[in-house]
């Protein structure tokens, strides 16, 4: 029974159409994080909607004299 409540977890959460996968993430330069992202860093969009994230470093911001 536990292994059926696995397989039904998983296919829930890859059947969101917003979520992209860590593989994507990455290669767009960001790192997939569980519940939040940390200071610094900003939500891009979801490794796999709504729990693990994918979080990207705010550039700083620069101003032209």
């Amino acid at each position: 029974m536990g292994i059926l409540w696995f397989i039904l977890i998983f296919v829930s959460l890859s059947g969101h159409g917003d979520a992209h996968g860590p593989d994507s993430c990455n290669h767009e330069g960001g790192l997939c994080r569980v519940g939040s992202c940390v200071s610094g860093e900003y939500l891009a969009k979801y490794c796999f909607e709504p729990i693990i994230l994918c979080c990207k470093s705010a550039s700083p911001t620069t101003t032209n004299s």
